[in-house]
């Protein structure tokens, strides 16, 4: 196994708690990896969901097991987020990785301002 396989399975179980303690799919914290690995802006955002997909599934019945899931609110957050995943993978075919990563980077630098300094 290479190294970027072990920093890549190490990265996923520190991904995995992270999301299932905290909500968020991991995406923000997988696709900066990939693009440092080299990955385009497209085939990281791409590896990156099949990873949530896997941990969101995980997630899913450690948290069924504990009874956290309101599967009305679920389900029609996720009708919405179909169509919203649908019309983002095809503005992304437009942008380049240069631009992704900036536009990314702005998104997680207002994200963390927010969440620093919210009461």
């Amino acid at each position: 196994m290479d190294n970027n396989m072990i920093i890549m399975a190490a990265f996923g179980i520190f991904v995995g708690i992270g999301a299932s303690f905290s909500g968020l799919g991991g995406g923000f914290l997988m696709v900066p990896l990939l693009l440092f690995m080299g990955y385009s802006a497209q085939k990281s955002v791409g590896t990156s969901f099949l990873a949530i997909l896997v941990i969101s599934i995980s997630a899913l019945f450690a948290h069924n097991k504990l009874s956290n899931i309101d599967y009305k609110a679920g389900i029609l957050l996720g009708a919405g987020g179909i169509i919203g995943a649908q019309i983002g993978a095809r503005l992304l075919e437009h942008v380049s990785t240069a631009s992704f990563k900036k536009i990314f980077s702005a998104i997680l630098v207002a994200l963390a301002a927010y969440l620093l300094f919210k009461k």
